[in-house]
């Protein structure tokens, strides 16, 4: 699919930049195309990224929807302006419409059967829209207690709905909780 895309963005791309005679209009509507086959390409790559991740020494083995919450705080950047900021995840994970877990910063997942995993993302890509949080790949660094989180070695974060937001805040310290849903794919060496 992404093959497609891509070639028909550089196909559309190519025949406009063979005009004889560019005019202004011309001009610019080329370098839009440029910029939107550049901005797909690496689109493309990243979404890639994320997907082609899995190894062939990789099994899938849990899928669990989360449905939480991203936690923003009011802190000042870099050049002193009160923005909200990301903190942490906090969400129930959920099998079969029963609650099976959970996760929160690190980012970290805990199953009921006291099994834990911290992870570190390896690679991203944007969400649906500008509102989803990324698509994530991530490897597992720390495992900790016996279950069925103890051999899992990569998570991905796919299906990502919600858990944007940002801009400017007023006081520091202050919190804001942004909705989100998400599916968690767990793998296994």
């Amino acid at each position: 699919m992404y093959d497609s895309l891509l070639e028909a963005a550089l196909l559309e791309t190519a025949r406009h930049s063979c005009d004889t005679v560019p005019v202004a209009s011309d001009r610019t509507y080329l370098l839009r195309q440029i910029v939107a086959t550049v901005a797909l390409i690496l689109g493309v790559w990243a979404v890639g990224t994320v997907r082609a991740y899995a190894g062939v020494d990789d099994a899938q083995s849990l899928n669990l929807s989360a449905t939480g919450v991203q936690i923003y705080d009011c802190r000042a950047d870099a050049g002193g302006q009160l923005n909200w900021q990301f903190r942490e995840p906090l969400a129930t994970l959920i099998q079969d419409g029963k609650t099976v877990g959970r996760h929160f910063a690190g980012p970290s997942w805990e199953m009921a059967d006291g099994s834990a995993i911290v992870g570190k993302v390896s690679a991203q890509a944007p969400g649906a829209t500008a509102k989803d949080i990324a698509v994530l790949t991530l490897d597992v660094v720390s495992q900790t207690g016996e279950g069925v989180l103890s051999r899992m070695s990569r998570v991905e974060r796919i299906e990502t709905r919600g858990g944007v937001f940002g801009g400017r805040c007023v006081h520091a310290g202050d919190l804001h909780v942004e909705p989100y849903t998400a599916l968690y794919r767990f793998f296994r060496r």
